[in-house]
């Protein structure tokens, strides 16, 4: 199953994606300047592709991924002023 989600923010507008899967569900959450997404992610491909994200582990939904302190900060994600002593929320603000 695939649900869609407006993640409404003091800056704008993300759109939410979560893929129900076996394990744990695929989430993101993409902004216009960049998105933050679950562990599924693999910081080698992020950089590989020089995208602009962020990777919160251990959540199982869009609250808990706001929530959870970064643990992982992109090259172009950091250029964005984004660091990983930041919450998904504070960082999601950079990138809309």
């Amino acid at each position: 199953m695939i649900e869609t989600e407006m993640i409404e923010t003091k800056r704008g507008a993300a759109l939410g994606i979560r893929v129900e899967l076996p394990g744990a569900p695929l989430l993101l959450i993409k902004a216009e300047k960049g998105y933050i997404a679950c562990g599924y992610f693999d910081s080698k491909t992020v950089e590989k592709v020089s995208d602009p994200a962020v990777v919160v582990r251990g959540v199982r939904s869009f609250e808990e991924m706001l929530k959870s302190r970064v643990s992982y900060v992109s090259k172009r994600a950091s250029e964005l002023g984004v660091r990983d002593t930041m919450t998904g929320a504070q960082a999601l603000d950079r990138m809309i």
